[in-house]
């Protein structure tokens, strides 16, 4: 649908050298868009849905491991265009630990101050502050300030937000794939930071 440049975050050290080791071994090239929500995300990394017939469920596809959680709130949160790691649930997940290799872009909503005051309050029910920079930046921007605390954001689109928008706005089936596929023809590194390259 196009083409999407990310930008990784130094921040997030071990998420950010898990994601160039994947893609400079081609782990991403042919991989589905799987999972697309309209005014939420879209998501990918499913290492079997390369492959996946029409139809088939998707989504329990991984490389085997899973990362150590690196929130960094207040500084990097769901906000339009953010990159973060999916991973599994509370319930058999406590430590919050990210999926090795699926991971999404959020699109979210729009916020209006009231209810980005609904959202801010039920964060800070879970202990969970959003600044008033936060605040803020999700009335500019927009986003899914709900992930806040819970998933590691490890990186932000600095082109291709257009493409974002058109994929999520894609026909989806009951478990919310894309009817037609999504793909990711190739993943490249354009340029490691100063930071990652002496890893």
């Amino acid at each position: 649908m196009g083409p999407i440049r990310i930008a990784l975050l130094d921040d997030a050290p071990v998420h950010r050298d898990n994601f160039l080791k994947l893609t400079e071994e081609g782990f991403y090239d042919g991989l589905l868009f799987h999972r697309v929500i309209r005014d939420f995300m879209v998501q990918t990394g499913d290492s079997s849905s390369r492959n996946a017939r029409p139809g088939q469920p998707l989504g329990e596809g991984d490389v085997g491991y899973t990362l150590p959680a690196e929130i960094l709130l207040p500084y990097y949160y769901h906000l339009r265009g953010a990159v973060a790691a999916a991973r599994e649930g509370d319930d058999v997940n406590p430590e919050m630990r990210s999926s090795g290799s699926q991971f999404y872009i959020v699109w979210g909503r729009s916020w209006a101050p009231k209810s980005i005051k609904d959202q801010r309050n039920a964060l800070a029910e879970k202990g969970i502050e959003m600044t008033v920079e936060m605040r803020d930046a999700y009335e500019q921007y927009g986003g899914s300030p709900h992930l806040d605390g819970q998933y590691t954001v490890f990186g932000e689109v600095l082109e291709g937000m257009d493409v974002v928008r058109r994929m999520q706005q894609v026909a989806t089936d009951s478990l919310d794939r894309p009817l037609e596929d999504v793909r990711i023809e190739c993943a490249v590194v354009e340029q490691r930071s100063k930071a990652a390259s002496r890893k």
